[in-house]
């Protein structure tokens, strides 16, 4: 019973994600997002993508960490609306399975600083890169 109470506290002091009010794709580049307590946000089609909310073949487990490399220059070529509460994006590698709800564009938003540091150190732990393999 104590730990009901303990998790409903939780709940209770989570804030709730604000209201979207605008939604921009900005092809191919990126997509701005727009909240009603006024925060602002440009997230890169390559941010995006490396976090992408869908299971994705094309990610490398590398020491038990999943890891998507090589996506620098990917594009996003459109992007479709699912519901009330996201969209799919359609980036220019085929990946579409992903659906980003308001919510996780601005969790994405939030922490864009310190998601984007702890990529590109996971990336360097690893040997990998931000830019696509060369072409032989």
């Amino acid at each position: 019973m104590a730990r009901i109470r303990r998790a409903i506290r939780c709940i209770q002091t989570v804030p709730e994600c604000p209201r979207l009010t605008r939604f921009s794709l900005q092809a191919p580049k990126s997509v701005e997002v727009e909240y009603d307590n006024s925060s602002m946000y440009n997230l890169s089609a390559e941010y995006l993508r490396i976090y992408s909310p869908a299971v994705d073949s094309k990610i490398r487990s590398v020491g038990g960490e999943k890891v998507i490399s090589g996506r620098r220059h990917v594009g996003i070529m459109s992007a479709e609306p699912v519901g009330n509460y996201g969209v799919r994006l359609l980036f220019d590698d085929m990946h579409k399975t992903g659906i980003f709800t308001w919510d996780y564009f601005y969790h994405l938003g939030c922490n864009k600083v310190t998601l984007m540091r702890n990529y590109i150190r996971t990336l360097k732990k690893h040997g990998l890169s931000r830019d696509p393999p060369r072409r032989k």
